[in-house]
Parts: structure tokens; C-alpha cells; sequence
């Protein structure tokens, strides 16, 4: 059986958007569908998976949708479902941004001039240019654009507090990306905020990229929000960057900490994964509540419990 799993985003507005999470969970699931969805009354934010004949139903359905019939979906072929379960769930922004007020990064109003994957590539190397990784510290430490700039921060709405270091960069030619282009249509509207003139931003993020352009000079592997983890983008000159948090060996696998409470994503070589059974240290791996680890660090995620004195 064919399996595919589709990543997409649409900003559109959504009028009661809560009931339209709820409606739309049963919908995902009378397709046989699993992944994780985020409405917002700005749009949506989905990855899901399933079979073939189910996700042509489901890309059909968002797509005879007026509101979101610009949506464009990139497609992966897979062995089997990316998620165990299907999330469909309301939140304030399809990809928080932690601004108190969100209409100046209104990507409907304002964003950077898209690049397409041929057009990001033959630029990446021009002097008055600079790649600006918008995502988080796991994801680039697994993978990045030759000579990008990247950021220390745990989550997109650490973004904001950026700016002020970025500064050095307005005279440039500043092009962003992220895995699938969502967080850049909010990164690029805030920098062109704060006075930067010539934005741009990758048209699809890594994930197209990897599909038209063959990765090209997309170093080491691409982060995904599924349990995949990481996946390949690069098919023209690819090496591996990422190195084991424990020992220092060059490794591609990226996995969650097996130790719940911690759960930090990081990269970790199989001989240490075996010794410390996937947890990050030894204090995670004589956790009380460690999971089993299985070789592939991927876990349902668990509710996290408040520790008691």
C-alpha cells in the first residue's frame, strides 16, 4: 500500500475557528488520516499522513475551500503513516510568534519577496547576500544552508528578541528559510518591519528545495515534526554536519531524549544511544519514568508531571 505525507500551510482567515478545528478533526479522521493540525484564525498549519487515494480526498477538500485555495502542498512518499494518532487543535497563531501584537506580521499584508528553489540557489552565493535560518537550535544543529546565519533559540517566538542582532545585516540582501516556509512569512513581515528593505524568503522552505533544486548546499539533514525526525533534502553534493551530544562523533540521527520530563531533541550516535538507552545523560537514563528505548528515539508524547519534594 502507498502511504504519503503531506506538509502544508495556508494563511487565510477562518471565522470561529475553534468550531472549524473541531469539524475538521472529524473529517481527518473519516479519511483514516493521522498527523498534527493547528487552526488559527489566521489560517492553518498541518502535517498529516496517510493513504494515497485518502490524502488526493483530503488535498481536494482544502483546496475547493475558497479560503484556502491557494494552499500548496508539498508530497512524500513513505512506507508507512508519519504519526500514530490525528491532532486537529485551536490556537491563537498557526506558528507563535510571542508579539503581543500580531497585526504587524499579518502575512497577507506584508512578507518577503518569494524565491523559488532555483532562484534561492543561483543567489546563495553573491556577496551582498545573506541565509538567515529562522528556525530553532535542534533543527539547524542537524542541518543548514552553507554559511547561513543561524539563531540560538528553542522556539519561533524567541524570533523576535533577534532583531536587534540582526541589524548588522540591513545593507544586505537578507534571505530566509525554514522547513516549509511558514515561520519565514512571519520572520521576513517582522524584519521588514523593523526597517529592512530587501527580504526575501525561500518559497516552500528545505522541503521543496530538496524536490526542485536537488538540495543543493543544504548541509546534513532536514528536521521534520513527525516520526521521521529527519529526512534527506540533499541528492547533489550531501555530508553529514551533525555531531552526537555525548561523544562528538559525526552522526545524522537525531532523537527525543527517552527521560519524558526532558524529552530535548539531539543528535546521538548508536553507541551511545545503546549506553545511555537514548536519554541526552546519565541522570535521564535512571529516570524513574524513562520510556523504553527502541533504537529510534521517537515516543508519543506524555503529559508532563510536576515533580513533588
Amino acid at each position: 500500500m502507498t502511504y504519503n505525507t503531506l506538509l502544508y500551510y495556508c494563511y487565510s482567515p477562518i471565522a470561529d475557528a475553534e468550531q472549524f478545528a473541531a469539524d475538521h478533526l472529524t473529517f481527518c479522521k473519516s479519511l483514516d488520516l493521522v498527523g498534527r493540525i493547528i487552526v488559527a484564525e489566521e489560517g492553518l498549519n498541518g502535517t498529516v499522513s496517510g493513504t494515497k487515494e485518502a490524502c488526493d480526498i483530503y488535498m481536494g477538500a482544502i483546496k475547493a475551500d475558497e479560503r484556502f485555495a491557494k494552499t500548496e502542498f508539498k508530497i512524500d512518499e513513505v512506507s508507512e503513516p508519519s504519526f500514530i494518532k490525528m491532532h486537529c487543535r485551536y490556537k491563537a497563531e498557526i506558528v507563535y510568534s510571542g508579539l503581543r501584537d500580531t497585526s504587524i506580521i499579518n502575512p497577507n499584508q506584508i512578507t518577503g519577496k518569494y524565491l523559488e528553489p532555483a532562484e534561492f540557489s543561483e543567489m546563495m552565493d553573491r556577496e551582498d547576500v545573506v541565509i538567515l535560518d529562522v528556525r530553532s537550535n535542534y533543527e539547524h544543529n542537524l542541518g543548514k544552508f552553507k554559511n547561513a546565519v543561524t539563531l540560538d533559540i528553542e522556539n519561533f517566538r524567541d524570533f523576535p528578541d533577534q532583531i536587534e542582532a540582526l541589524a548588522q545585516y540591513k545593507d544586505k540582501k537578507v534571505m530566509t528559510y525554514c522547513t516549509g516556509g511558514i515561520k519565514c512569512e512571519k520572520a521576513s513581515a517582522l524584519l521588514l518591519h523593523h526597517g529592512f528593505t530587501d527580504v526575501y524568503q525561500l518559497h516552500g522552505g528545505i522541503i521543496k528545495y530538496g524536490k526542485e533544486a536537488g538540495g543543493k548546499d543544504f548541509e546534513g539533514k532536514c528536521y521534520v515534526f513527525d516520526n521521521r525526525i529527519a529526512v534527506d533534502v540533499n541528492s547533489v553534493n550531501p555530508i553529514v554536519v551533525s555531531t552526537c551530544l555525548n561523544c562528538g562523533t559525526i552522526t545524522p540521527k537525531m532523537i527525543n531524549c527517552a527521560n519524558p520530563e526532558c524529552n530535548a531533541h539531539f543528535t546521538q550516535c548508536d553507541e551511545c544511544g545503546d549506553q545511555l538507552q537514548g536519554c541526552c545523560s546519565a541522570e535521564c537514563a535512571t529516570h524513574p519514568r524513562k520510556r523504553p528505548y527502541n533504537g529510534t528515539g521517537y515516543y508519543v508524547k506524555v503529559p508532563q508531571q510536576v515533580a513533588k519534594g
